[in-house]
């Protein structure tokens, strides 16, 4: 069966296995460098990509906690007979749930301190199918937004800049005005803080409060009217191809919209920034491949008189261009192979190494009083390490093509001449 094999892979092989003595041993710890290089290189593109991976993973969940796959709301802002239009969504097979909601701005105040936010109304039983609040709440819990007990929930940047906590009041300011004989006034309600969620996101946390729909309704005079409705997909991938055929499906003039839109800015630049840092760590992936560039060339100058004697035994210039393609390839599969084992062993456990090097060290890398995501999340994806091996190996190939057309170029009775 091996011996089916051409001699150009015996030969190579034999270059990269055999004992080096004498002169020889420069050539092989340049190839050891060549292999750590590249083993160092692929194990931290797979692991910071991984982890990458795991940021943009868990900011996604953040987000839709709060947010909704998709949206469909009236041309003008508002629809007048939400329930039709939550029954028709749910004809669509992946629409799982669906939840009403009115969102307007409005001041908030509390004592001297003002803020500025987004009211959002909500009905608890139908907005827990949808978000995921009950995991981001803090104190209180939604089933206390009660219609008529205008109650309402903060967000935890929110609720500290109003400096209130749950049981205090606070002011809630709509803009829309009330004519009286003294001129127009703002429209002003008092509620109860029966909740406080902390997202992670600032957006949410610093700007968002719920209240029952019904309040909602009252505070802004839309009567029964909301300003959309909600939905959950069994996919959120899918969103966007969902809410295109919602759109083209659904009787009367909608808006309807999905979460890649409404965040695109966002998860672009989060992808743009991974693409950049898998081109940088590329570079130093290239780096090591291009090492092998000058382990091959030491090679071929200690190996002049074995080309020669091989190309008067018979073997032609591509025969002798291929024996040290081969040993090239050899030296980068095995650090590159090294390489892929100990990166995915390592983005597998980054969640037990990096909490062991921190105890270790005594040192904290994301400090919970700095980031909201205080540990190091990992989400590994095989096509990425499918990529990273591919490009890895192209390069350890084209790095092994000029030493070895300098092998092929060898002149037999020139090399022989100093032997």
């Amino acid at each position: 069966m091996a011996a089916a094999l051409p001699f150009e892979f015996f030969v190579g092989l034999r270059y990269v296995t055999a004992r080096k003595t004498g002169g020889n041993r420069f050539v092989s710890f340049i190839s050891l460098i060549s292999m750590l290089g590249l083993t160092l290189g692929v194990a931290a593109l797979i692991v910071v990509l991984s982890v990458m991976n795991g940021f943009q993973k868990e900011l996604r969940t953040r987000i839709l906690g709060v947010a909704a796959h998709a949206q469909i709301s009236g041309l003008d802002g508002e629809l007048d007979d939400w329930p039709h239009v939550v029954e028709a969504a749910h004809r669509h097979a992946r629409v799982l749930a669906a939840a009403p909601y009115v969102q307007q701005q409005a001041l908030l105040s509390s004592g001297e301190n003002v803020k500025g936010a987004v009211i959002r109304g909500i009905l608890p039983s139908y907005e827990e199918q949808v978000a995921d609040f009950s995991r981001f709440l803090r104190a209180g819990e939604l089933a206390a937004l009660e219609p008529g007990s205008y109650g309402i929930v903060l967000g935890s940047e929110l609720a500290w800049a109003l400096r209130v906590r749950v049981g205090d009041k606070v002011t809630v300011i709509a803009p829309q005005g009330v004519t009286t004989l003294t001129g127009v006034l703002p429209r002003m309600k008092a509620f109860t803080v029966v909740g406080i969620f902390e997202a992670g996101m600032f957006e949410y946390d610093s700007g968002l409060a719920l209240v029952a729909l019904a309040d909602a309704q009252k505070l802004y005079q839309m009567e029964a009217r909301v300003t959309g409705v909600r939905l959950k997909v069994d996919d959120l991938f899918a969103a966007p191809l969902i809410a295109r055929e919602l759109a083209a499906g659904m009787p009367g003039e909608w808006r309807v919209s999905d979460w890649t839109r409404n965040h695109a800015n966002f998860f672009r630049a989060v992808q743009i920034e991974k693409n950049i840092m898998f081109l940088i760590l590329m570079l130093i992936v290239a780096v090591a491949a291009f090492n092998i560039v000058s382990t091959l060339i030491m090679t071929v100058q200690d190996k002049r008189g074995d080309i020669a004697i091989l190309r008067t035994l018979g073997a032609s210039p591509l025969s002798i261009m291929g024996i040290f393609m081969i040993q090239g390839a050899a030296i980068g599969t095995i650090g590159l192979a090294c390489g892929i084992a100990g990166g995915v062993a390592l983005a597998l456990n980054v969640e037990t190494v990096v909490p062991a090097i921190e105890r270790a060290l005594n040192i904290q890398f994301l400090a919970k009083d700095v980031y909201y995501i205080s540990e190091l999340p990992s989400d590994l994806h095989w096509s990425d390490v499918w990529t990273i091996a591919s490009t890895s190996f192209l390069l350890t190939l084209a790095a092994t093509l000029y030493p070895s057309w300098r092998a092929a170029r060898v002149e037999p009775a020139q090399a022989l001449r100093y032997e």
